[in-house]
This record gives structure tokens, C-alpha cells and sequence, in this order.
């Protein structure tokens, strides 16, 4: 039996391509909780509405999830079994999106089910910050990822403002949706830390350094 601390046969391109796969499905479940409507008025789409607001925000959480963590594996240069879990372990908490979209949704952002919408993305959030740790454990402190992650303020200020959301679900639920909101627009706004490392590493083209040259 192979130890969970190797993963000699398994490539981050794997990992990346098992991820992409089930955060498809699942934005493919959420879409099929959306049903046909009874009638062909515009009235017939009236409650559907808190489900498919429902939808959109959790279609941009789990997009915000697919865009990071592919980012992530961009600057990760090796994987270990600490790895796979932890990814395995945020795959967990994004596969509960579906239910936990289509329990707000269809009934109306109530606080329970707001709260518990709450609860779950808290918990992605620190799966996912467990996985970053992860890697850049196994790729040590002066990696490439750790340099472009930084000192991560959106990523400690997510699990504050999802927690606090918790709580003000129980006060009033619309104030803890706002708050979601908020937190993926934080998210949608081009977080390029990575991205800009990688091509500040990238070697320069042939063409690029004969006009340096010139």
C-alpha cells in the first residue's frame, strides 16, 4: 500500500483536471434545480426568483474556486499525499454547494438555511486555505507561491466577514446575504498576485530579448 505522504504517479495536472470536472457537475446540478415553470406568464418565473438568485451567487463562488484554484496549480511545482487530501478535502465542502443553494433558494433565504449557507462556504474557505498551506509547506517558505501569496488579506478577511454573516442570519437574513455578496464581489475583482509572478519568472521570447537588444 502506497503511503498518503507519495503520490508518485499522481501529476498536478491530474489534480487539476478531477477538480475542474466535479466543479462542472456541480454547477451542472445547481442548474438542474432550476425548474420549468408552470405557465408561460412572466408571473410563473415570480418564485423562482430566490432560486435563481441563489444560483447566481453560488455559480460565482464556485467560478471564484475554479479561477484560484487554477491559478494556485499554476505556480505549484511538485504534490505530495498531504496534498491530494487537502484538496479532496475542499472538493468535500464545494460538493454541498448544490444543497445548500437550492435550501436557501427555495425557501426564501430564511435564517436557518442562510446561516447553514454560511457555515459551508466558511468551511471551504479553510479547506482552501488548508490546501494553499499544504502546498506551499511541501514547497517551502521561499517558494514561488508563497512570494505571490503575500500577506493574503482577502483570504483572512473572508472567514471574519462569513462568520459574521452566520451570526446576522438569525438577526436578519438579508444583511448576512448582502454580506455574501459582498465577499465573492471582493473575490470577482482580478486578484493577478500569481499570475504576475509567474510571468515575471517566465523566461523572455527570442523576439522579446532581440528588441531589448536593440
Amino acid at each position: 500500500m502506497i503511503s498518503v505522504a507519495e503520490a508518485p504517479r499522481v501529476t498536478k495536472s491530474r489534480i487539476e483536471a478531477f477538480s475542474d470536472g466535479v466543479i462542472a457537475i456541480l454547477i451542472t446540478i445547481m442548474v438542474l434545480e432550476l425548474a420549468v415553470p408552470e405557465g408561460a406568464e412572466l408571473s410563473a418565473l415570480e418564485p423562482l426568483i430566490p432560486v435563481f438568485l441563489t444560483y447566481v451567487l453560488s455559480f460565482a463562488y464556485l467560478g471564484i474556486y475554479w479561477n484560484n484554484h487554477h491559478h494556485l496549480f499554476q505556480a505549484t511545482e511538485r504534490i505530495n499525499g498531504t496534498i491530494l487530501w487537502a484538496n479532496l478535502h475542499l472538493l468535500f465542502w464545494l460538493s454541498l454547494v448544490p444543497f445548500i443553494t437550492g435550501w436557501m433558494g427555495h425557501n426564501h433565504f430564511a435564517a436557518v438555511p442562510t446561516a447553514a449557507y454560511g457555515v459551508v462556504m466558511l468551511l471551504a474557505a479553510i479547506a482552501y486555505w488548508i490546501l494553499q498551506t499544504a502546498i506551499v509547506a511541501h514547497q517551502g517558505p521561499h517558494s514561488r507561491l508563497a512570494a505571490a501569496i503575500g500577506r493574503d488579506v482577502k483570504g483572512k478577511i473572508s472567514p471574519l466577514l462569513y462568520a459574521t454573516a452566520i451570526l446576522l442570519a438569525f438577526v436578519n437574513e438579508w444583511i448576512a446575504d448582502a454580506i455574501y455578496v459582498a465577499v465573492a464581489l471582493i473575490w470577482l475583482v482580478p486578484d493577478r498576485r500569481i499570475e504576475s509572478r509567474m510571468q515575471a519568472e517566465r523566461p523572455a521570447s527570442p523576439e522579446r530579448n532581440a528588441k531589448a537588444s536593440l
